[in-house]
């Protein structure tokens, strides 16, 4: 149940509809005070502003009262004569504070947790009052936990300024995830055909900019709730799928240019084949331990930043192709895969001779 009104909007939405989003997705009654599956009630003031993760832990500790830094109520989950009387309170207009029955009142931190698995980061679940002055700041600390914690060096250093600038663009403009989901897509199409046809320099403009969408299309999706599975599917699907064709393109362009490589077939096995193996192993690592790989250790989450995926690997043809050698770079992201592949091999070894059930996450530690 949603109550109170907060003086700002943020991400282009009033914060008690940014809640009700939260519970729709949650599977909880949004206004009409219905108690949920266990018999109870949840009542979340919307001025402040809450994480969905947050919610969600509430969600499954009835008898709490959640209160902000200062010990002030932000939201309530309880069942029974208690909370029915707090619902009549409620109703006649007083105020969640005054309401609160004598249940024990818990911070964010003691409700929540700081680690997030699906984004493999460790930071503090979002409860932050919303005023008119702070929306900025508050939109910042809400896109900050949109991003993934372990990704690779471009996305996690050079683009979350000008990412979150372009995501809420894009949300104030009413522009969903799925289309710049496909946006991206057609730049997928772009630079390969200009990468077929020898035109590295545009199609690395295509492709970078394709790299730049598919971090905002993600944060959009997180920040305005709009998250489905079909784009996930669809996002996810591309990321997967288009980077080896990338490189064939590359090689083809490269073989009818002035600097054509040695043995091309064998450069593109140890690239393609390199990358499937590496993305299998991660899923090996992940189906054995119940870990990401790359979550392990604080080892695993640096080499993250620098493995042969995408990004690292448009580095090595990008400046390959500022000093007009394009060949160079195919044969660095050749060397590269399979260097990186050694060490995911490295890894799943090491998982599988380390004791049963210390192969945890270090974010979680």
């Amino acid at each position: 149940m949603v109550v109170g009104v907060a003086e700002g909007r943020i991400w282009g939405m009033s914060s008690a509809e940014r809640l009700q989003r939260i519970f729709r997705r949650l599977g909880l009654p949004e206004n009409d005070g219905a108690a949920d599956a266990a018999g109870a009630v949840l009542v979340a003031d919307a001025r402040w502003v809450f994480d969905q993760a947050l919610i969600g832990a509430l969600a499954k500790h009835p008898g709490v009262i959640l209160v902000d830094d200062d010990g002030v109520p932000a939201a309530i989950h309880g069942k029974g004569e208690a909370m029915r009387v707090a619902l009549q309170r409620l109703a006649a207009g007083e105020d969640l504070a005054a309401v609160a029955p004598d249940y024990p009142r818990l911070t964010a931190l003691e409700v929540g947790s700081t680690y997030n698995s699906e984004l493999r980061k460790k930071e503090p679940p979002i409860l932050r009052r919303l005023t008119k002055a702070n929306v900025g700041e508050v939109e910042k600390r809400l896109f900050q936990g949109s991003y993934k914690g372990v990704t690779d060096l471009v996305t996690k250093y050079v683009w979350p300024a000008p990412a979150r600038v372009v995501t809420r663009w894009c949300a104030l403009a009413g522009i969903t995830p799925n289309q710049v989901t496909f946006a991206s897509f057609l730049l997928v199409l772009a630079a390969f055909a200009l990468f077929w046809t020898g035109h590295f320099g545009w199609g690395l403009v295509c492709a970078w900019i394709m790299t730049f969408l598919d971090t905002v299309d993600g944060k959009l999706a997180r920040v305005t709730l709009t998250s489905s599975k079909w784009g996930n599917v669809f996002d996810h699907g591309i990321d997967l799928v288009h980077p080896p064709f990338w490189w064939w393109a590359w090689l083809v362009g490269v073989q009818a240019s002035l600097h054509p490589v040695g043995a091309p077939t064998l450069i593109l096995v140890v690239i393609v084949a390199g990358y499937v193996i590496q993305r299998m192993l991660e899923g090996v690592f992940l189906g054995l331990f119940k870990v990401e790989m790359h979550a392990w250790r604080p080892f695993d989450s640096f080499f993250r930043l620098i493995t042969a995926r995408r990004n690292p690997n448009l580095i090595l043809l990008t400046g390959a192709s500022l000093v007009g050698r394009p060949d160079v770079g195919l044969v660095l992201v050749a060397v590269w895969t399979a260097l990186s592949l050694l060490v995911h091999l490295i890894q799943v070894l090491q998982g599988l001779i380390t004791p049963r059930g210390q192969v945890t996450s270090w974010l979680a530690r």
